[in-house]
């Protein structure tokens, strides 16, 4: 977020911010009481750390519930692709870069996965509509450099035949992580093919295209998030979808806190969809650290599952583990719950012939058979 500086002007030398003629304003002789001085003298408080709050919010929780039964049979790996079409293409990459095509628009980006060499030529790279320029960290922020004319701040693009809206972030992001049409494809044939009432969680859900498509298909829909702005950006492509009379509730809240409160009040869910962040902040000033919390935020969930769950399905973008650690941990919760577990990677083959794969993501879930 821009913060302003003030740029109110200072006053001039010698003159105390005042006009002519204007009394001045004379500090008394007497001296302040002690325990003024005191006061003024005693330094401020250090402001705790991110890591220092986390711990603290640690301390205060109550022990992992570990469920008991059989651990749930694992298969891996799975590898789950998501084909080139007209809404969306990987283009090219490499060098620690992707080409996309998003819609109507051509985008390039930086992609620290893709160590080989591009297959396109530099013209191709160098022709996109719009091409980020920063930090090339994950999270870092940057900005938009748009080579034939800015497109606008939103762009019109599609999901599964669904409308919503593209736009260009600070952290390179454009509203949507295309591979998650995988999971997204699954949960709504599995909402199709329940025959019932099916009951949604979709935890930090971002611009809200998952919570979307499951209330299309039929499903109600809680969607959680701590940003302000994706909330809103969700509510956006709501009324674009044609979907504002779908029982879709919009939380901003932190996810821990919004799960401990459910767990609390005795909700289920039929489906819990979460993709967290390595490292986030809630609302309120509080810390996830992916590490850390989610072995916690997975105890808590296995508490929210119905009485006939359909799945539960964790995505891990961005960090130094293996699927095979996200399976065990999945398992470890689901015990007793029959089903099975599968893990494994998101991946997105290049447009083309002799295309390579792009791993993008980990997954673990667990599904009902």
């Amino acid at each position: 977020m821009k913060r302003s500086r003030d740029r109110t002007p200072m006053p001039g030398p010698g003159s105390r911010g005042k006009k002519a003629g204007q009394p001045v304003r004379v500090q008394s002789a007497r001296p302040r009481p002690p325990a003024a001085e005191k006061a003024a003298d005693v330094p401020a408080a250090p402001r705790a750390s991110a890591a220092e709050r986390g711990e603290e919010a640690r301390a205060a929780r109550p022990p992992i519930r570990y469920p008991e039964g059989d651990l749930p049979p694992c298969h891996m790996p799975v590898i789950l692709t998501v084909e080139p079409s007209q809404d969306y293409a990987l283009l090219d990459c490499g060098h620690g870069e992707k080409l996309e095509r998003y819609g109507r628009l051509t985008v390039r980006r930086p992609e620290n996965q893709a160590i080989w060499r591009p297959r396109l030529d530099a013209a191709a790279w160098d022709g996109a509509d719009a091409i980020f320029t920063g930090d090339t960290d994950e999270e870092g922020a940057g900005r938009w450099r748009f080579p034939k004319g800015d497109p606008g701040e939103t762009w019109p693009l599609a999901q599964d035949g669904m409308p919503y809206l593209g736009r260009f972030t600070s952290f390179r992001h454009v509203g949507v992580f295309p591979e998650q049409a995988a999971h997204w494809r699954y949960m709504c044939e599995a909402i199709a093919a329940a025959g019932r009432p099916v009951r949604v969680l979709n935890l930090f859900g971002y611009t809200g295209l998952a919570s979307l498509l499951a209330a299309r298909a039929g499903a109600e829909v809680t969607h959680v998030d701590a940003s302000r702005k994706a909330i809103a950006w969700a509510r956006e492509n709501q009324d674009l979808a044609g979907l504002a009379d779908r029982p879709v509730r919009w939380i901003c809240e932190d996810a821990v806190r919004y799960v401990e409160r459910e767990v609390r009040r005795g909700s289920t869910y039929d489906i819990i969809l979460f993709d967290p962040p390595k490292f986030g902040r809630g609302p309120k000033g509080e810390v996830w650290q992916l590490f850390e919390d989610l072995p916690y935020l997975m105890a808590e969930l296995r508490q929210l599952l119905s009485e006939r769950p359909i799945a539960l399905v964790l995505t891990a973008y961005s960090i130094r583990a293996s699927f095979y650690s996200l399976a065990a941990l999945m398992a470890d919760h689901c015990r007793g719950l029959g089903g099975r577990i599968e893990a494994g990677e998101l991946v997105i083959p290049e447009a083309g012939p002799q295309g390579r794969l792009l791993s993008t993501s980990l997954f673990s879930r667990w599904v009902a058979t």
